[in-house]
């Protein structure tokens, strides 16, 4: 039986609302290339309207509602939409799939941890209680310090298509937490999974306004969200070029941004290493999501004395990857988003191909797939460091590879890179680990695996991977502000003027 994505409108203050200008966006099934339904396209006259009511949701009742409540009341919340998302996780996946085209065992997986995220702010917001009014030491007696940690205020979430909804509530989930406001603005490419978490706050009772959901294109929906000046702050997931423009309309207003951009992670494979785990989890890093991770580790740097063993192995792995409509049982890779990001990575093949690289395996549509944007897995050896290949994100399941001779030059190839997202060593001598483990300029590092990731741990990266940490404690400090509060205890005058009355 088909699956029926739901029609649903924006989610603005606590309620279904049609786009002003009633624009709509085809939803794009891309394992079969049809239409499946539509999206509302917001554009500014809808950010207008949502800022307005997030902006009214910190300030309805004082405050008292939301921002200036407990974290026990904003707990509550958190684990009512934990609670809803696990009871449609079977649902959401399915959407999830037929939207982004991630194979459903992967959705349900995302859904799982949706669920955790949600549950594990909820407890960090709880938390957040006991913590105010911590005492900060001061050198003088005459004095005493505290600090308050307070909601930054309304936010404005930009979030990418590789994870709808997980990548969203990475977001929303310490936003909400630290007492915030937001405005979610998902990818036009997979808003489906956002529009059932506004149905899902509107089922728990989120208050009116706390929560806005945005769908609509980049220029028309997330430009005037960025630049609004009464968005406090913006958290932004994508490609490094709108990372840029974001961090631009940013800086006219003096706000704060947090970023997490493009990679092109290494992954250094040591000849100690036992060939078939080491294989697996080579392709996991790289072919896992299908291959649309701004983490993959796509650049393989494995020890010349194994790399001909190790090739053999790769491509013997990956030509057993079940690839098919992310809907079947065991699919372990399905297409790639849209029409265009895969044209735009035949585009990166085929340069590689005439750069002078070798496809050792995969680089096509598979044989029995005639419709949708599928793409084997593809491994290019004989690649040089000039190369576009080596250089920039391909976004798509394609791993390039290069051998080194020295650990000194494996460190060397793994640090050639713009990008500093994640990193991976894989090496039975732990102590190898640790000295690449320091020398990688990276913000996540895997040692004998790659791309586990866990809410409690934190996720960013460094140069132009962006900056400032998702996930964990550190999440949460994303959206809350640190106020000092100074008090004189003294009953003695200050005394610096000579008091008028004794003149």
């Amino acid at each position: 039986m088909a699956i029926r994505v739901p029609s649903r409108l924006l989610f603005i203050d606590g309620e279904w609302r049609e786009p002003v200008l009633k624009k709509r966006i085809p939803i794009i099934n891309p394992a079969s290339e049809e239409t499946i339904g539509y999206i509302p396209a917001a554009t500014a006259e809808d950010v207008e309207i949502a800022v307005g009511a997030a902006r009214r949701a910190l300030t309805r009742n004082k405050g008292n509602e939301w921002a200036s409540a407990s974290g026990a009341v904003r707990a509550k919340y958190l684990r009512a939409i934990a609670a809803k998302i696990t009871e449609r996780k079977s649902e959401l996946a399915k959407f999830e799939a037929l939207d982004c085209g991630k194979p459903l065992e992967e959705a349900a997986w995302d859904m799982d941890d949706v669920a955790g995220c949600f549950e594990y702010y909820a407890d960090l917001a709880e938390g957040l209680d006991a913590k105010q009014k911590a005492p900060v030491s001061l050198p003088m007696e005459s004095f005493k310090s505290y600090v308050l940690k307070e909601p930054i205020g309304v936010v404005a979430l930009i979030t990418p298509w590789n994870y709808p909804l997980l990548m969203a509530t990475w977001k929303v989930a310490p936003a909400l937490a630290a007492g915030c406001s937001a405005i979610l603005k998902p990818s036009e490419l997979a808003s489906v999974t956002c529009l059932e978490l506004a149905e899902v706050c509107r089922e728990v009772g989120l208050p009116p306004g706390v929560l806005n959901i945005l769908t609509g294109l980049g220029p028309e929906a997330g430009a005037p969200l960025a630049s609004h000046p009464q968005v406090d702050k913006i958290a932004f997931t994508g490609s490094s070029a709108t990372g840029s423009k974001i961090m631009t309309a940013a800086a006219q207003l003096v706000k704060p941004v947090s970023l997490e951009l493009g990679g092109k992670s290494p992954i250094v494979v040591f000849e100690d290493v036992d060939l078939d785990k080491a294989a697996e989890w080579t392709i996991f890093g790289c072919f896992w999501t299908n291959g649309q991770i701004c983490s993959a580790t796509s650049r393989l740097i494995v020890h010349e004395s194994i790399a001909a063993q190790f090739h053999e192995k790769l491509v013997q792995w990956s030509r057993n990857i079940k690839i098919s409509d992310p809907l079947e049982e065991g699919c372990r890779l399905g297409p790639v988003v849209s029409g265009g990001q895969y044209e735009k990575i035949l585009k990166f093949i085929s340069t590689a191909k005439s750069e002078g690289a070798t496809i050792l395996c995969g680089g096509d549509r598979p044989e029995h797939l005639k419709k949708g944007f599928f793409l084997e897995p593809t491994i290019i050896t004989d690649v040089t460091t000039s190369m576009q290949i080596w250089r920039e994100e391909v976004f798509g399941p394609v791993l390039c590879v290069k051998t080194f001779g020295s650990e000194e030059e494996a460190i060397e190839l793994a640090n050639d890179t713009p990008y500093g997202l994640g990193a991976a060593v894989l090496s039975n001598d732990l102590e190898r680990c640790e000295r690449l483990t320091k020398a990688f300029q990276a913000g996540i590092v895997w040692i004998n695996c790659s791309q586990p990731c866990f809410c409690q741990a934190p996720w960013g990266g460094n140069k132009r991977s962006g900056f400032g940490r998702e996930l964990g404690e550190w999440g949460l400090d994303n959206y809350l502000s640190v106020k000092q509060v100074t008090q004189y205890i003294s009953n003695e005058p200050w005394g610096w003027y000579k008091s008028p009355s004794k003149l």
